[in-house]
């Protein structure tokens, strides 16, 4: 009796090693296709600013990359913003980062240093730009900033980069007709609740967090942004015409909206890297991305809006052979 349960034991222990065997062979299947080994190695992902969406958003996908390329370590380094995160690709300082197609684009355009390095991965999501004033404010247009003090972001950021341009299509010069404040979305909502700023800037997904946590304490709205701003944007150079015309929802900041959607305009987010990251790495992060979309998104509002149909199109840059490859693995 004894031998039999014996055999049938050993029999039942090399049924379930045979089991988990094929299943551990299809978890690494599906996650590292055929075609090379596991990515390895440490990267540096350039994020923002500590209170903004890109902070958020690579800290969450930081979380998914280490579940599902457990041999890379990822070190999150804060920018400014877009610029910025440019530049430190292009100088290998860092390996990958988010950035606005405009701030690409106009990189592109000033033929700075390594912009012909620079690859896409994903089409992410969309930044609204987003004029905050005190709620008690006579400010009811972008030209009705004249003489006051205006946060722009900081100088290396991508909300730099958008609010000259909208100044300056509401016929104002940045630097002469309103005095301008060089501050990040760190730093905004507080100096305008202590009366320090009359009016910031910021461009980022939907919502924000720092404008979510003024909005709850200090008495805010968002000032509209008209059709014909977006007119004489796309008058001003190739790399504005990445902006479009859009709407802030009702429920997005519902106490400085008074729960009314706001007009004003969207450029799409970019997960960019450079012709130097080997292929097997970039299809990584490209999958995981698509992946951790609702996980992540359920965190982070934004990232719900990343789509595997849309996420291949990221104009200016030309994708990347890695996550070329991923798209055509999924391709139905």
């Amino acid at each position: 009796m004894s031998r039999a349960l014996s055999r049938f034991a050993r029999r039942r222990a090399v049924q379930v090693s045979a089991v988990l065997a094929v299943v551990c062979g299809l978890l690494a299947w599906w996650l590292f296709p055929p075609g090379g080994p596991a990515p390895s190695g440490r990267v540096t992902f350039s994020t923002g600013v500590p209170t903004g969406v890109y902070q958020q958003y690579g800290e969450l996908l930081r979380v998914a990359l280490a579940r599902d390329l457990p041999d890379v370590s990822i070190t999150l380094r804060n920018s400014e913003g877009s610029q910025q995160n440019l530049a430190r690709l292009a100088s290998g300082e860092a390996d990958f980062t988010v950035a606005t197609a405009d701030a690409v684009a106009q990189y592109q355009s000033d033929g700075k240093p390594g912009a012909n390095r620079l690859r896409g991965l994903a089409r992410l999501y969309d930044d609204y730009v987003q004029l905050i004033v005190p709620k008690s404010s006579k400010v009811t247009s972008v030209a009705g900033l004249k003489g006051l003090r205006v946060g722009v972001g900081q100088e290396g950021s991508g909300v730099r980069l958008i609010a000259d341009r909208v100044l300056t299509a509401a016929g104002l010069d940045a630097e002469t007709d309103i005095r301008p404040v060089s501050a990040g979305i760190d730093t905004m909502p507080g100096l305008l609740q202590r009366g320090e700023l009359d009016a910031f800037f910021w461009s980022g997904g939907l919502p924000t967090r720092a404008v979510q946590s003024l909005s709850q304490r200090h008495p805010v709205r968002l000032v509209p942004l008209e059709d014909e701003l977006i007119a004489q944007l796309h008058d001003n150079g190739a790399s504005t015409r990445h902006y479009r015309s859009a709407v802030v929802p009702a429920d997005a900041y519902p106490l400085a909206q008074d729960w009314q959607p706001v007009k004003t305009l969207a450029v799409t987010n970019l997960l960019v890297t450079t012709e130097r990251t080997d292929a097997a790495m970039a299809e990584g992060f490209t999958r995981t991305v698509i992946r951790s979309r609702d996980r992540i998104g359920g965190q982070v509002h934004p990232a719900q809006l990343v789509d595997l149909r849309t996420a291949i199109y990221t104009d200016p840059l030309p994708l990347h052979d890695g996550a070329k490859r991923y798209y055509q693995s999924v391709k139905p």
